[in-house]
């Protein structure tokens, strides 16, 4: 499995809470390794498979109540 980082801008979050939950998001879909959500750069690096979408990802952060644009 090869695996990519895609970086991404997220928009709502106001506090670590919003950080963690991102986090927990982005790392529950299938085959996402690993996420790194900032706070202060308003943005995310996520490890993932090749088979992981921008779309899939955008619609489960969306679904947590955040914008991410890949």
């Amino acid at each position: 499995m090869s695996t990519n980082v895609i970086k991404a801008r997220v928009e709502g979050m106001t506090c670590d809470k919003c950080v963690a939950h991102v986090t927990h998001a982005l790392e529950s879909v299938p085959g996402v390794v690993s996420a790194q959500v900032s706070l202060a750069g308003a943005s995310a690096d996520i490890v993932a498979s090749d088979s992981v979408t921008a779309q899939q990802l955008a619609d489960t952060v969306k679904s947590a109540g955040y914008v991410l644009t890949v």
